[in-house]
């Protein structure tokens, strides 16, 4: 199943964003939603002497019009005549991408593996658990790809599908060579659960909170960049799906 990744970022803490106006100066009826538990990201000009707030509610989010005077606000989404939506826009740039932004730092801070070249132009994250055929099958399609060098792989190794996921995800991040090790056990090869360092076990148990903390259900999860948004793909992708993920058609 594929999602809007936005879906996906309400899981996540909300960012604050900078604005021009400090706390004790937002207009009353601002302050007297935030005492109601909205978070504002940022302020945004809007047509008729209003101003808009960027704003979310337990992962939900909107915009604030507020009027010239400062005394009334309108929760809600606006409107022009041509029936242009101008709610979005302010949304995507100071909630979504902040978030979203947020997101591929925690994906890039993550214990994984390198599948592909450090130039290649397009870098796409992957849940991976060892014990996980779709994984394999996910990692044979994806080969035209990453040999080619136009996309490099990073596996976050996680144990959540059987018993012994956990051990043999430990032992593939501490395995001398990661990158063969994957390889060979994506190829085909089984991998042998065994006691690893703490420091490497403790990888494995991050990159899981990593995974129950964004909601995740389903190895593979794939994340990536298409058109400048993040988009997130759940277990196996179609045929169309993939070339989307993989930066484009067949090499």
């Amino acid at each position: 199943m594929v999602l809007r990744f936005m879906l996906l970022m309400a899981t996540l803490p909300l960012l604050a964003v900078g604005s021009t106006v400090h706390a004790d100066d937002w207009p009353s009826p601002v302050q007297a939603l935030i005492e109601e538990g909205l978070e504002i990201h940022g302020e945004f000009e809007a047509p008729d002497g209003l101003v808009g707030y960027a704003a979310s509610h337990q992962g939900r989010e909107m915009t604030v019009f507020v009027t010239a005077n400062g005394q009334h606000a309108i929760v809600g989404t606006m409107i022009d005549a041509e029936g242009n939506d101008l709610s979005e826009a302010p949304l995507d740039e100071l909630v979504r991408a902040p978030q979203e932004g947020e997101l591929w730092h925690q994906l890039e801070k993550s214990h994984w593996i390198q599948d592909g070249p450090t130039d290649a132009p397009h870098v796409v994250y992957t849940f991976t658990d060892p014990n996980c055929p779709y994984c394999r099958q996910f990692w044979q399609q994806s080969r035209p790809w990453v040999e080619a060098g136009d996309v490099q792989l990073r596996h976050i190794m996680v144990g959540v599908l059987q018993p012994d996921s956990p051990a043999k995800a430990s032992a593939l991040l501490g395995a001398e060579d990661p990158v063969t090790a994957l390889h060979d056990h994506s190829g085909g090869e089984s991998v042998t659960p065994s006691a690893q360092p703490r420091h490497i076990e403790d990888r494995v148990y991050r990159n899981n909170q990593l995974f129950d903390e964004l909601g995740l259900y389903a190895t593979p999860t794939t994340v990536y960049r298409h058109e400048g948004r993040l988009q997130r793909v759940d277990g196996m992708p179609e045929a169309a799906k993939l070339r989307e993920m993989m930066g484009g058609a067949h090499p």
